[in-house]
């Protein structure tokens, strides 16, 4: 598939999801199919998210990033053995070899440092780091338990969909290292019309992202950019690499980037994606004697691991150092999506 030359994200009520009845969730299903194909990028109401649970994970947010520089650094993703914490600003570069204006708290599924994927050394897994703010852990943790659950919902929407079985991707999300990232960009009057962040698609299955204020741009079918600004009581959702290879080019990534703009902006990503050791590669079901594999298999944490290490400074001076190196296979970024398409 190629994404459509739209000029708007399409806007898909996704409650008849949750419905008991069979047909209801059909409906909702071939509703966010067609998004999905036609543009990768759609806005989803009818969540059934909470308010009061997106209202206090942005108070948390702004008490946090509120708080002098070097009291944020005491959490520093750069002192987690699992990629938890605090980026600074400039902490990571995409593709272009660009940095992007903002800062960041990054956590994931928790699980117990004595969980045998923990102490097997799996990159990524293990338990969170916290600030020691009052009211922050739960309100994040009620957060992250909810859009994890949404995305759960929604993973059963892509399979029908696709027309598998309602549950058929279920087996491979035991325990998947799903990020939740809280991102802030700081009010800068003196913004210009540039990129805030790269163009990129992202690593996992898909997203559900929760944001405050307009700067999202999508790229279409044809190349242009589309501004994707939020709609009150909406989620935005996109595809992301796991999903293109799965349904082997079906659905596709779509790339997006975030534009600088004159005025304070948070945004809060739900990376949803697949067990650590599963292995994503082109489905049967989208192979064909016409249609052969379009992509060699991976590993799903590989990749978002080696994604992440070619993203982050302090990763990528421990990769020149020798002190890790990537697994076998790692794919450059920028390697999916409509944008790899047209290089």
């Amino acid at each position: 598939m190629t994404h459509t030359n739209f000029d708007a994200l399409p806007v898909v009520d996704i409650s008849g999801l949750r419905s008991p009845e069979p047909t209801a969730r059909s409906a909702s299903a071939q509703a966010l199919g067609r998004a999905a194909r036609e543009c990768g990028f759609f806005y989803a109401t009818g969540h059934g998210l909470p308010e009061d649970l997106t209202t206090a994970l942005i108070l948390q947010a702004k008490s946090f990033f509120a708080l002098p520089a070097e009291e944020k650094m005491r959490w520093y993703i750069g002192l987690s053995p699992n990629h938890r914490g605090y980026v600074p600003e400039g902490e990571e570069t995409f593709a272009s070899g660009t940095y992007d204006r903002k800062e960041a708290f990054d956590l994931s599924f928790d699980l117990p440092a004595d969980d045998p994927a923990v102490l097997a050394g799996t990159p990524t897994l293990g338990p969170n780091v916290w600030p020691d703010l009052p009211g922050f852990q739960p309100a994040v943790s009620a957060y992250y338990d909810a859009a994890l659950a949404l995305g759960h919902t929604l993973l059963h929407g892509f399979a029908l969909a696709l027309g598998l079985e309602e549950t058929y991707f279920d087996r491979y999300v035991s325990k998947p290292p799903s990020q939740l990232r809280l991102v802030h960009y700081p009010y800068l009057p003196e913004a210009v019309d540039a990129p805030g962040i790269g163009a990129h698609t992202d690593y996992e299955c898909f997203t559900i992202l929760l944001p405050t204020a307009p700067g999202l741009e999508v790229m279409n079918g044809a190349g242009a950019w589309i501004d994707a600004p939020p709609i009150p009581g909406a989620v935005v959702v996109n595809i992301g690499d796991m999903m293109e290879i799965f349904t082997n080019g079906e659905l596709v990534a779509t790339s997006h980037r975030v534009r600088k703009v004159q005025e304070e902006r948070f945004s809060f990503p739900l990376f949803y994606t697949c067990d650590y050791h599963t292995v994503v590669e082109p489905l049967s079901p989208f192979v064909s004697p016409t249609r052969p594999a379009r992509y060699p298999a991976l590993v799903a944490g590989d990749h978002l691991y080696a994604q992440t290490a070619q993203s982050f400074t302090y990763l990528k001076q421990r990769l020149q150092r020798g002190d890790l190196r990537l697994p076998d296979g790692a794919r450059a970024l920028s390697s999916f999506g409509q944008e790899a398409r047209a290089k």
